[in-house]
């Protein structure tokens, strides 16, 4: 009897059967990684150096042994093309050269010192070419980025709420994990020790509805909304016709903060989606993908912003106000951020990773179509996503109803046991500078094989 999912007329019998022959495979494969992983379990949480490295599909992680442009080698020797890039953190490809060459030179100079290096200027100067924002200051990661814009936006207008979208992701900012649930907000489901009731910080509604944003915002309690200018982390959900033009009137309106969060969204092109599309953020931030594979990341603000913040004479942004940090702006994340920004990341690079994603959309597309699977596939710039909608989702909530893990974990472990790695929180797929069509065509194939098993 075919038990239906949210993926159609699939048996879910057969997924559970191909699914422990993959595993199978999977453990025959990786002898060398299954015994680092018990090693590990002795000392390490969950046996590994950091929680999300236990989301894996074969029920322990593959250990990396080297990782070079576009290709990932593990401890048993296998290679893998890969299209996960970090989840975003080596969309310059794995250890550019230009960036490697960068690093070391800098490590044997000065690696951290609270002091601003010769570097700092030309980052500030890429960062506003780059999206437009003149004023920049730097951080080790998004979530810091994002953390220091909402304490600043708070600050400047007195006010205690943010507004994000429904199922957004913006780092592990804790005001940013909320949900609805029968027109209340609540913490997300999995939320790790929440430290109040998400209905005192934030404000929810779904991606897409300005009908909801003007109502939630006409409270004026809101200091600032904090959004990625297309959804990412829950599939691609793109903005609908207009919406960002309703976005940033309703704010300006409402005197509530534009925080446009470009961190996964740079995927778009050069200067992410703010620059293609025209966007006027008060504050953008932006991580991951600016170090090279170093820590680092970074807000801009406009002039009105910056100069909002600093009247505020109470605001102590040199010491211990909640903004900054030790290692923030440290001589090698902002020497590897110089590098990357002004040589891998260049619109030629961009020239090069967008077709190519277009390439890995069009194979997906046409293996769903020759499958008659009722799935969809989106492309944001050189990011690839496919869902198991019949159309692509229109807000985080149609995304998440449309999310299958059992269906979802076959794939990526059918793929990774083929030579192929995809984002294992979802199913994204990134183009480097590096990436090849082969390995695209690669990928096709591998896709093409498991949908032909599924809907046999």
């Amino acid at each position: 009897m075919i038990e239906k999912g949210r993926t159609g007329d699939i048996p879910r019998g057969r997924v559970r059967d191909l699914l422990e022959r993959e595993r199978g495979s999977f453990e025959r494969l990786h002898p060398g990684s299954r015994e680092l992983y018990e090693r590990s379990g002795t000392s390490l949480f969950g046996g590994v150096p950091m929680s999300w490295m236990m989301k894996w599909s074969g029920g322990f992680p593959v250990f990396a042994e080297k990782a070079e442009g576009s290709t990932v080698i593990d401890v048993d020797g296998n290679e893998y093309a890969d299209f996960c890039l970090g989840d975003t953190g080596a969309m310059t490809g794995h250890a550019p050269p230009a960036v490697a060459e960068t690093v070391g030179g800098q490590a044997a100079r000065a690696i951290t010192t609270m002091m601003p290096s010769p570097d700092a200027p030309i980052v500030g100067e890429a960062l506003s070419e780059r999206f437009g924002l003149p004023l920049w200051q730097v951080t080790l990661s998004a979530t810091d980025a994002n953390r220091f814009a909402i304490r600043m936006a708070r600050e400047i207008t007195g006010r205690p709420r943010i507004l994000v979208f429904n199922w957004c992701y913006h780092g592990t900012v804790d005001e940013t994990f909320a949900v609805l649930h029968e027109g209340r907000v609540v913490a997300r489901p999995g939320n790790v020790g929440p430290p109040v009731e998400l209905e005192r910080t934030t404000r929810v509604v779904e991606f897409n509805d300005p009908e909801a944003l003007e109502e939630a915002l006409s409270h004026e309690d809101v200091a600032c909304v904090l959004a990625e200018p297309a959804m990412t982390n829950i599939g691609i959900v793109p903005p609908a016709p207009g919406f960002h033009e309703t976005l940033r009137d309703l704010t300006r309106r409402h005197g509530t903060l534009l925080v446009i969060d470009e961190t996964h969204t740079i995927s778009t092109g050069y200067g992410g989606y703010t620059r293609e599309h025209g966007l006027t953020p008060d504050i953008l931030t932006v991580g991951k993908t600016i170090g090279g594979g170093v820590p680092a990341g970074a807000f801009g603000l406009t002039r009105e912003v910056a100069g909002r913040a600093l009247a505020r004479k109470d605001a102590d942004y040199v010491d211990v106000g909640g903004v900054g940090g030790t290692l923030a702006g440290n001589a090698l994340s902002v020497a590897a951020m110089r590098t990357a920004l002004t040589q891998v990341l260049t619109e030629d690079a961009y020239r090069h990773t967008v077709p190519l994603a277009g390439r890995f959309e069009e194979g997906v597309r046409e293996a769903i179509a020759r499958a008659g699977a009722p799935w969809n596939v989106v492309r944001l710039g050189c990011r690839v996503e496919y869902g198991f909608s019949p159309d692509p989702p229109r807000n985080g909530s149609e995304a998440a109803a449309s999310h299958d893990d059992d269906l979802e974990t076959l794939l990526h472990l059918y793929a990774l046991n083929r030579g192929v790695l995809i984002t294992p929180f979802h199913n994204m797929a990134l183009m480097a500078p590096t990436t090849t069509e082969a390995q695209v065509d690669r990928h096709t194939e591998i896709f093409s094989e498991a949908l032909d098993e599924l809907y046999a």
